[in-house]
């Protein structure tokens, strides 16, 4: 630093004091133009801000709908599974109650004990005689085999 010099005139003063203002003029312009571009970068980013809040505004929306439409499907499958392994058939599958795996197994062990299972019993022989149970080319074949068993050796 210089050594100090006693001020002695208004105009010494006045060119000082002109000095230290310029300077903090400098200094406050160059804030300014700082604030501008801040400003401006703020409107860009905001206006970016708005542009994505719109375009992803029912996102949420939109995966609550699937996050349920795939447990739907997850808990129709499920039905599907127990009913078969409860011998209910595919059709009444969707009938089962139930929020988890084992209320569904009980209300189909429920359901599947009114239902009839097992293996399928065969037809009855037919009673019926005639043209109708026979065909016309076999009629006398079966004529010829029915008469058999009436005469004995």
């Amino acid at each position: 630093m210089s050594e100090f010099k006693a001020i002695e005139t208004q105009e010494q003063l006045d060119k000082i004091i002109q000095e230290r203002l310029n300077r903090q003029k400098e200094s406050y312009e160059k804030k300014l133009s700082d604030y501008d571009n801040l400003k401006k970068e703020n409107t860009s980013l905001q206006s970016a801000i708005n542009e994505n809040k719109e375009k992803y505004a029912n996102y949420d929306k939109n995966l609550e709908e699937l996050n349920s439409k795939i447990s739907g499907y997850e808990m129709d499958n499920l039905k599907t599974k127990i009913a078969m392994e409860n011998n209910i058939p595919y059709n009444l599958a969707s009938r089962l109650v139930g929020d988890d795996e084992e209320s569904l197994k009980a209300d189909a062990e429920r359901l599947s004990g009114y239902m009839k299972h097992g293996e399928p019993e065969p037809p009855l022989k037919t009673t019926e005689s005639g043209k109708d149970s026979v065909s016309k080319e076999n009629e006398a074949y079966s004529n010829m085999l029915n008469n058999l068993g009436l005469e004995g050796e």
